[in-house]
């Protein structure tokens, strides 16, 4: 072998050295991405799941309140009824 083939044996050499020292954290970098993907995918998860609860909850408490108020006839004959009190109070 003269001088020039063991000088691109050599180049060679190193780069595929390179190569598998980058493959090798690329691998690396890979499973730390998978991991945290899934942690954030159940984080997310979680997440979604409270602020449906809390959603749900709110949309019960409307509903409730709304159950609760009067409705406008309900309202009119109301204010019928403490009209007539009013008048019997001021002629008593």
């Amino acid at each position: 072998m003269n001088n020039t083939q063991k000088m691109l044996q050599a180049i060679i050499n190193g780069q595929s050295t390179f190569r598998q020292e980058v493959l090798s954290k690329i691998d690396k970098l890979d499973k730390k991405i998978t991991g945290v993907e899934e942690r954030l995918g159940d984080k997310i998860d979680s997440v979604e799941k409270n602020l449906t609860k809390r959603i749900d909850k709110l949309g019960r408490q409307l509903a409730y309140l709304e159950d609760d108020t009067p409705t406008r006839e309900e309202f009119d004959k109301l204010e019928n009824r403490v009209n007539k009190i009013e008048h019997k109070t001021v002629s008593v």
